[in-house]
């Protein structure tokens, strides 16, 4: 537990090691699900087990024993816990004192088990069956003056039977608003890159790692966020592989690193130092640092050098005299002032880039938490063009996807902007007219609660209040529903932030057995490399009151749907009808689907790039243009610093797993924020003195978080750091990427206040 009062000391061991090992111990000790857990954990990522509901991280092409990290074995810990939230947790805690709690405090007490309603006459949850609670849904819906009026959310760990059910029933019911996720993280990654490459996806698979030359990671705190990917770059650097990190603040991981399977390191106390060179960039100083990378290997292909893979550029890219010209008209000084890093340095990079024959360049919200992330990520691609790091081995771009079914949920039709094409297929296949208007993402959704114009909002899993932007306003918008349902395993601040009427309805895990009168069910889930793997749970459900979330969306379906042809309860006890469907719609890339999920280690998906075939309006890869240096709109204040919302060490997205930061020497607090010695200097603040941060935005609106200790840490100068979700309330929900509304959440303009 953490100490009574907050403490900060640097972390002087390494990352990984005896702390992630002892971290993985305590959580299934504090869950009291040390040996049910620690039997699932010998199932995780496993042939015939289940898939880890943490990152997307893919399974390797060599398996362990244990194959799961320190992130994915909380995960399972806190699913598996045997605290309970029952009927009368409910009826001894207020919705009013429930909202006082902490967010770690509504995660530790535990697994869901009945459906529940907000009785607002006692502001008590209060039993209800689950038909009353499905009668309750559809006769809200049917209520409504149009389909638009209802808000549909997904979270990543959604799998892909689920997400594509969901995704029938809104088009059904008569609308595209399909607030997702992936809007808060990788939308940029499904709406950048297919005009570049063709495909909203990343180009490598596994194996990569093994023949790559040279390894780029923008944005991206592997050992906190994606662990298991540590096992990869410990092995590329044993192999004398060059490993670049790009960020402004500097992680542990990166440093040192010691493998927890790795026996022998373990026992000998030693550690690998993983990033070859660290590169401090500006918060959104990556655009300039790309462009001053391509400004060198355009003068270096200018002095007569073979910096520049002439042959695939000629055969397979268009558009690079465009870029050619954009680049050139960049200044050295212009570069280096906003991309906050030496032009030797960058140069320094840019030769490890050019003597490489196949680079590896990964990213994280680094690059897509930017007001232009999306074009962000097609300057990256620019960059891999230009040695032709695309679809040969070892090389090309490796979106580090942080929820383990994000990347299915979208290929399987959870999207706000549908094409055409996808939608014939689903009147093709379903016989319904499908809704031909783009609907909701996040950002819309929000906005059109605000203004009244959304009066349900449905949420299969996550904690959609928590996870948005603008806290404040999103808080006073959902009050304004009529309806919200919660779709969850656990309790979360979703629920308290409600509307009119509110339902919770509990769900079985993945990690648990699904059964239906046809058998036992399997699942699928798409990882980050376009991999489709089965996931069969192993533990028995909490209660025999928790419902598979296919069921939950067949019986929404039939309460508000009262003319549907669709074969809800046929999908609800056999889910190899519903794979038999989406390979329908899904033709050319689904096919066969349920014979091909018989292999053990699954099937890869068609990614066309890595054949260098590119489904783009030009047939071939794009080079696109961005003007300028700049990754977000300039702002003029003197006093501006430049804020990174970022996770700690024991979190994942929105859930709190302890108020400690192993990594960054953080005990007991949350309410923190670190800045460079610098710049805290400058502003006359001491080390550990309580401040509070504003933020630089003009749409009338105040946005302040006051209770701020102020930590000395290695960032870049201008550039300041806190946790998600507490700094949520400074992101102004109007201060998104424009390609896909992802909020800027790594380069908010903030000034500090008393």
């Amino acid at each position: 537990m953490p100490p009574d009062k907050p403490r900060y000391r640097t972390y002087a061991h390494p990352a990984g090691g005896w702390g992630a090992a002892g971290a993985t111990a305590r959580a299934l000790m504090q869950q009291s699900a040390l040996t049910k857990g620690s039997r699932a954990l010998l199932s995780m990522n496993q042939p015939g087990g289940f898939k880890c509901p943490s990152c997307a991280f893919p399974d390797p092409c060599k398996r362990q024993t244990l194959e799961f990290c320190e992130q994915g074995a909380k995960a399972l810990a806190f699913e598996a816990t045997k605290q309970r939230v029952t009927r009368a947790f409910f009826a001894q805690h207020s919705v009013t004192a429930l909202r006082a709690q902490t967010d770690h405090w509504l995660e530790m007490q535990g697994r869901l088990t009945e459906p529940m309603r907000y009785d607002a006459a006692t502001d008590h949850y209060v039993p209800i069956s689950w038909d009353d609670a499905f009668a309750l849904i559809g006769r809200h819906l049917r209520g409504l003056d149009t389909p638009h009026q209802a808000e549909f959310y997904t979270s990543g760990r959604t799998p892909n039977e689920v997400a594509f059910l969901w995704s029938v029933m809104v088009r059904e019911f008569g609308t595209n608003n399909f607030p997702d996720c992936s809007n808060m993280c990788h939308e940029p990654t499904s709406r950048g890159l297919p005009p570049s490459i063709g495909i909203g996806k990343g180009t490598c698979r596994m194996e990569d790692f093994d023949s790559t030359e040279a390894i780029f990671i923008f944005g991206q705190n592997t050992g906190s966020n994606s662990p298991r990917m540590m096992t990869n770059l410990t092995e590329a650097r044993r192999r004398g592989i060059p490993i670049i990190a790009i960020n402004p603040m500097p992680e542990r991981a990166m440093e040192q690193y010691t493998g927890p399977q790795d026996l022998v390191q373990m026992a000998t106390f030693r550690h690998d130092v993983i990033a070859s060179e660290f590169v401090r960039v500006r918060a959104g100083g990556d655009l300039a640092l790309i462009k001053g990378m391509m400004k060198a290997i355009f003068e270096r292909a200018s002095a007569g050098e073979d910096a520049l893979d002439q042959a695939f550029i000629d055969q397979h890219t268009v558009g690079i005299d465009a870029v050619r010209a954009d680049i050139s008209a960049q200044d050295w000084a212009e570069i280096v002032a906003h991309s906050g890093v030496t032009e030797d340095q960058i140069r320094r990079i840019t030769d490890v880039y050019v003597r490489s024959n196949a680079t590896m360049a990964c990213f994280g919200m680094g690059l897509t938490q930017h007001q232009r992330g999306s074009q962000l990520l097609q300057q990256l691609c620019n960059l891999l063009f230009l040695r032709g790091n695309i679809g040969k081995p070892g090389a090309g771009i490796v979106p580090v996807r942080g929820h383990s079914n994000v990347q299915g949920d979208r290929t399987c039709g959870i999207n706000d902007r549908p094409t055409p094409e996808l939608l014939d297929a689903y009147q093709r296949v379903f016989g319904f007219d499908a809704p031909r208007e783009d609907g909701h993402n996040v950002q819309k959704a929000v906005e059109a609660m605000y203004a009244g114009q959304a009066r349900v909002f449905i949420g299969m899993g996550g904690n959609f209040a928590r996870a948005v932007p603008d806290t404040d306003r999103t808080y006073a918008a959902m009050g304004k529903l009529d309806l919200t349902v919660g779709i969850n395993t656990k309790l979360n601040r979703g629920h308290l932030i409600h509307g009119r009427e509110a339902l919770i309805l509990p769900v079985i895990a993945r990690s648990e057995v699904i059964r239906t009168a046809k058998g036992p069910q399997t699942l699928t889930i798409e990882d980050m490399i376009a991999k489709v793997t089965a996931s069969r749970g192993v533990l028995e459900p909490p209660s025999d009151d928790c419902m598979a979330e296919v069921e939950i969306v067949c019986r929404i379906a039939m309460a508000a749907l009262s003319e549907t042809r669709t074969t809800w309860a046929a999908f609800a006890a056999d889910y190899d009808l519903i794979r038999d469907k989406i390979a329908e719609v899904f033709s050319d890339i689904y096919v066969g689907f349920n014979d091909r999920l018989k292999a053990p280690e699954g099937f890869y998906l068609d990614v066309p790039p890595r054949r260098r075939e590119f489904h783009t309006d030009s047939g071939k890869a794009n080079f696109l243009v961005l003007d300028g240096l700049h990754a977000d709109d300039p702002v003029d204040d003197p006093g501006m610093l430049r804020l990174l919302t970022v996770r700690s060490q024991d979190q994942f997205n929105t859930t709190i797993y302890s108020d400690n930061d192993r990594y960054r020497g953080v005990w007991g607090n949350r309410m923190v924020l670190f800045m460079n010695p610098e710049d805290r200097s400058a502003r006359g603040l001491r080390n550990e003195q309580v401040i509070g941060l504003e933020t630089i935005y003009d749409d009338g609106f105040t946005r302040r978080v006051t209770g701020l200790t102020v930590l000395d840490y290695p960032l870049t100068k201008g550039c300041v750091a806190g946790y998600y979700p507490e700094l949520n309330s400074l992101i102004p929900n109007g201060y998104h990427d424009g390609i896909s509304g992802t909020l800027a959440g790594k380069s908010i303009p903030v000034r500090v206040v008393p």
